[in-house]
């Protein structure tokens, strides 16, 4: 005799069930009321779906083998009839890593009962039709197909007999799954060798031989079948005693493997390997700065359907010379990192782009400058890793056959995070420094989990390619600060909530692990250069944030790498001084950052655009220019590039023009010159460019790195979701035992308790039932408007509220009594 899920999971103790909650979370979402609404929930299409896709490769096949030797009259199995099933084979495994697959079944109650009467769940047979990849048995298919299978030599004499074409289509269905679609006419068309010669047409391969499939129809080998509400498609199945027979060599299971399968690739040598990737950090870092600037300086507008268009996606990549791709990477890494984001901008409508919107750097841009290389980049990757963003997909185009651009809707994929941490977790396992090729990560993962990665070879290839790009991987394998990234990211999602923080290091300002192991690898911050005759300047590693500032302001950057070069020019002087710096600044800057004399040429320079600088003085009329030198005045008076500024002479030493400060500024620095503004009183006025910056946005990091995950809880609060549930038990099972007008039915016409029909009489009985101390059924509704009973013993009535304890919880309970609709003394 079986048992229910429900009186089984009933006679678990709380450990137990904790346990099956803490492997199948998504039971406690919301918390089930008891434990039938527990048992229902275990065996839905979507739990055991979720349960069933977390499931290796052999693990699965145990499975399929408790399903195929389940007994036609109990439904039920045994451990060892799968054992026997499983060892069947050529190549059987070891005994143990069968119970161990059964224990892990039944640890998840996708089986469930002793050993010797296990039951399936019946939603893992809707879920996955096709046990280990075999179609039903030939009685539920036809009875003539089925006659030709109860006779084994028959049956072996016709599977030997079908032609070569008919014996790949076997062998195909064989290896599952046993159904396939076949052209209309392929089933109408006459089958091999027979007389009727069958005309040249695509639906038959083209030449005149018949068809393979109709043979194999006629012989009993394959049975047409109903798919949905026709047959028109033309479907078959293969039953599974010819699959049997079929998989004679390999076992009925198929091929077996208890472990991963093995890489061929020799490790690599760690420090290769780290190096490697650290260098590209270094680049991503750079890379990523450079665009953010190029934003700041050009924002890019947003379309209206969303996101930056392909024209401002190259333009940015032409820029930062890079590839498309790249940039669309490295722009989805920052917008989800937080260091993009959107600027309303009233008035800025064209016909292309969207209503009022631009692209450009954030606030959290400046704080993510001023942090360490290793900080920066550990930021980023962390924003890869938890960004639900498929950016593959930039570049393709939709359903409606338009270009999905990047930062827009249409590259969102929840699914994204669990597949990078699947992809980076294979590499994780393997031996350090170790470095599969595509093709062994992907058998790795169709053994960890086939249902999950079945379909997906180009999203786990772009992974393996964002990874490598990012420096997350360095020669093909994981480097060293990546896998401690993934170990926190992996020990973050399965510890849970923290609402203390003890655990948060990051959001602390302390670097991670990860953080101080890239930090081991790069080359230190410098806070010098080398200033050669050429007028460049040689940064021989990655600068210190204030040495990137100072640079950023009065040189031009000419490459850039593990040492950068720039080069001091006239404009860039020129721009340090309207920045703010004086000559004497930037004399102090080169003599005190250079480890080299500071060259004469660089120091006339300097001296030659300083004095240049202010000669013209600009104000308002529109605006006005003025200069002590009236031979300058006369030379930009009769300077034809800058005709169209309108300029008047009002005296001898000063011009005027209708148009704003600002455009006089830029004409004038356009034309050579090198103009300062004025304020009212004749004082210079220099100040740093306004940076515009877009409203603050929340990281993606800080969220789950699987938003499709259920949240895991701690085993604490798991034991207490069960006590809820059994509570919720007890109360259904006392609700069962209430008397039916208690619970809102007609009193039973057989003997028994009187209830009280009225009000009144109901306080009556809780009267007289205070003064007995005996316990009654309450029936009364809830603020809900339910109706809900109780076996209480009352304690005093007064005020308009019964005050009773609780039989069950033994509780101290409040009842408004004119919510109180029936009221029976219990026996």
């Amino acid at each position: 005799m079986t048992t229910s899920l429900a009186d089984h999971l009933r006679s678990l103790p709380d450990e137990s069930l904790a346990a099956l909650l803490q492997l199948r979370p998504d039971l406690v979402v919301p918390v089930p009321a008891d434990v039938s609404a527990l048992a229902i929930r275990a065996q839905s299409r979507v739990s055991v779906a979720r349960a069933l896709d977390g499931l290796d490769q052999f693990t699965l096949q145990i499975l399929d083998a408790a399903r195929l030797t389940r007994n036609p009259d109990d439904a039920t199995t045994a451990t060892d009839t799968v054992l026997a099933m499983a060892t069947a084979g050529p190549q059987p495994p070891a005994p143990t890593a069968v119970r161990a697959a059964v224990g892990r079944l039944r640890a998840l109650f996708l089986l469930y009962g002793p050993e010797h009467a296990l039951q399936v769940l019946p939603a893992v047979d809707e879920v996955s039709p096709y046990p280990a990849g075999l179609g039903r048995p030939a009685a539920e298919l036809d009875p003539r197909t089925a006659a030709l299978c109860a006779d084994p030599a028959k049956l072996r004499r016709t599977v030997l007999a079908a032609p070569p074409s008919a014996r790949a289509i076997l062998d195909r269905l064989a290896a599952g799954p046993p159904v396939g679609s076949v052209p209309p006419g392929a089933l109408q068309a006459p089958p091999l060798g027979a007389a009727d010669p069958v005309l040249s047409d695509p639906t038959n391969g083209g030449a005149p031989t018949g068809s393979p499939v109709r043979w194999l129809v006629d012989n009993r080998l394959l049975v047409p079948v109903t798919t949905g509400s026709s047959t028109a498609s033309g479907t078959v199945e293969l039953p599974r005693e010819v699959g049997l027979l079929l998989r004679r060599d390999t076992g009925p299971l198929g091929p077996l493997r208890t472990s991963p399968p093995p890489v061929a690739a020799a490790p690599r040598e760690p420090k290769a390997v780290d190096s490697a990737g650290a260098g590209q950090t270094m680049e991503v870092v750079r890379n990523t700065e450079g665009l953010l600037e190029q934003l700041a300086d050009e924002p890019a507008p947003v379309l209206r359907s969303g996101g930056i268009g392909v024209r401002d996606l190259r333009r940015l990549a032409r820029t930062a010379g890079l590839d498309e791709p790249t940039t669309a990477l490295l722009l989805e890494v920052a917008y989800a990192a937080g260091l993009l984001g959107e600027l309303e901008m009233p008035g800025a409508t064209t016909g292309r782009y969207g209503a009022d919107q631009q692209v450009l750097p954030t606030g959290g841009y400046e704080v993510w400058r001023a942090a360490s290389l290793a900080q920066r980049w550990e930021q980023l990757a962390r924003a890869w890793l938890t960004m639900t963003r498929q950016v593959g997909l930039v570049g393709r185009r939709d359903d409606r056959d338009r270009p999905i651009t990047a930062l827009s809707a249409e590259a969102e994929r929840a699914s994204v995070p669990a597949t990078r941490r699947a992809v980076l977790g294979v590499l994780a396992d393997l031996e350090p420094a170790t470095a599969p090729t595509p093709e062994e990560v992907q058998e790795l993962l169709d053994w960890r989990a086939p249902r999950r990665s079945r379909g997906r070879d180009a999203a786990h290839r772009e992974v393996l390619a964002e990874a490598a790009q990012l420096g997350v991987t360095g020669l093909g394998a994981l480097t060293s600060y990546s896998r401690l990234l993934l170990g926190d990211l992996t020990s973050t999602d399965e510890r849970g909530d923290d609402p203390l923080g003890v655990h948060a290091d990051v959001e602390s300002g302390d670097p991670s692990s990860a953080a101080r192991a890239l930090d081991a690898l790069l080359p230190a911050p410098v806070d010098h250069f080398l200033v050669q005759a050429d007028l460049t300047v040689v940064v021989p590693g990655p600068p210190e944030p204030a040495l990137a500032v100072e640079l950023e302001a009065m040189t031009e950057l000419e490459s850039a790498g593990g040492a950068s070069v720039h080069r001091v020019t006239t404009a860039s002087v020129r721009r340090a001084l309207d920045s703010g710096y004086t000559a004497d600044d930037l004399h102090d800057v080169f003599r005190r950052r250079s480890r080299t004399p500071v060259p004469q040429g660089l120091t006339y320079l300097i001296d030659d655009v300083a004095r240049k600088h202010g000669g013209l003085r600009v104000g308002l009329a529109g605006a006005y220019l003025r200069s002590d030198d009236e031979t300058l005045i006369s030379e930009v008076l009769a300077d034809r590039r800058l005709e169209s500024l309108a300029l008047r002479r009002l005296a001898p030493t000063v011009l005027c023009t209708q148009y704003q400060v600002g455009r006089l500024l830029g004409a004038l620095r356009d034309a050579g010159y090198a103009p300062v503004q004025e304020d009212g009183t004749g004082s210079t006025v220099l100040a740093r460019p306004r940076i515009r910056r877009a409203p603050p946005r929340v990281s993606v990091t800080t969220r789950t790195i699987d938003p499709l995950a259920a949240p895991k809880l701690p085993m604490p609060r798991l034991l207490g979701v069960v006590e809820h549930i059994r509570r919720g038990d007890a109360a259904a099972r006392a609700a069962r035992r209430a008397p039916a007008v208690v619970r809102g039915g007609a009193p039973g016409l057989g003997g028994g308790p009187v209830p009280a029909h009225t009000h009144s009489e109901a306080l009556a009985v809780l009267q007289q039932a205070v003064r007995d101390k005996a316990l009654v059924w309450v029936g009364y509704v809830d603020a809900h408007g339910a109706t809900a009973s109780r076996l209480l013993k009352p304690v005093s009535i007064g005020a308009g509220y019964l005050r009773a304890e609780d039989e069950r919880t033994e509780m101290l309970h409040t009842f408004a009594l004119h919510r109180i609709t029936a009221a029976v003394v219990a026996d």
